[in-house]
This record gives C-alpha cells, sequence and structure tokens, in this order.
C-alpha cells in the first residue's frame, strides 16, 4: 500500500506544509524567503535543516540534541545525490531539470517520491511513500523538500539577474 502525502509553499512564502489527508503533520520555516537555515518538524519531532550559501552542501540536525541526521551534497549540475543515515545510504535522484519529480531511493528501489503540481502563485505536489514512514523517511521527506526549496531559490535568482541583464 503506498501512502500518499501532500505539501505546499507559497512561491515568495518562507513556511511549508506538509498533510495526510485534512491533517497538518509537518511544516518547514524558514527565517525568510532566501534563508540557509529553517526549523522543521513532522509527526511531532523536530528538526533543524541548514545549508551552506551556494547549494552544495545541505544538512539536517535533530531539533533537541543538535546532533547531525544527514547530509548531502547537492550540484544543480548532476541530478544524482547521496545522504547516509543511520548508516544505510539513500540516493537523491531529480528526474528532469525543472524539478517536477524527484525521488530519494534505497538500493535502487524508489521509497520516497515527490512531484510538484503548480509554480504560478505556490509550489504544491504529493510525496508518495513506497516504504513505512519510520524516522529515516521523515527526514527524507524534509530533507527532499528542503533541496526542492533552494531549487527554486537558485531558479527565481536566475530569472531574476537575466531580466537584469535583458533591461
Amino acid at each position: 500500500m503506498m501512502e500518499k502525502l501532500t505539501w505546499s509553499k507559497d512561491i515568495f512564502g518562507s513556511k511549508l506544509e506538509i498533510r495526510q489527508g485534512a491533517d497538518s503533520i509537518g511544516k518547514i520555516n524558514w527565517e525568510n524567503m532566501v534563508s540557509s537555515k529553517a526549523q522543521a518538524m513532522i509527526n511531532g519531532k523536530f528538526f533543524t535543516l541548514n545549508r551552506e550559501f551556494f547549494l552544495s552542501k545541505m544538512e539536517i540536525y535533530d531539533g533537541n540534541s543538535q546532533s547531525l541526521l544527514g547530509m548531502v551534497m547537492v550540484n544543480i549540475f548532476n541530478p544524482r545525490s547521496d545522504v547516509v543515515i543511520n548508516g544505510k545510504r539513500f540516493e537523491l535522484e531529480i528526474s528532469n531539470f525543472w524539478q517536477s519529480r524527484w525521488s530519494w531511493k534505497y538500493n535502487g528501489q524508489e521509497i520516497v517520491t515527490f512531484t510538484s503540481h503548480e509554480f504560478i502563485t505556490k509550489d504544491k505536489g504529493t510525496i508518495d511513500l513506497a516504504t513505512t514512514c519510520n524516522e529515516e523517511v521523515e527526514i527524507l521527506i524534509l530533507l527532499g523538500l528542503f533541496v526542492r526549496n533552494q531549487f527554486i531559490l537558485f531558479m527565481l535568482l536566475g530569472i531574476v539577474v537575466a531580466l537584469m541583464v535583458i533591461v
């Protein structure tokens, strides 16, 4: 049985919400739209997310003990990245340039798949879980959405720079 979650975030907003049916089960709050730090909560557990300035390294910490739970290196020119959580290696794969579909794989099998459905006024989509939602999967959900937000910021920045060059 595949579990389905939904997520949504205003394009210029600093809060992302994760829902299971009508229930809010998680959120990510950035300090502001371009912030490299965020506080996150899913299923009652708290996390801290952090990224280095130019996208490359993203980390997730336990919100209480501040111990590092996982780190992923992201390169916009390489659609694959790895993260190790509890000694297990998960692979992030971005399926297309526009990042409308991306997933976490374990042993070659997609276990968490993200899909984006809209990008005009809201960034929103679905999360399909092909595995039981445990702490590792919760971390992957939050990291996957954090990575997505950084790509969107990078694309918006690119559009602004292109417009400035044209004008």
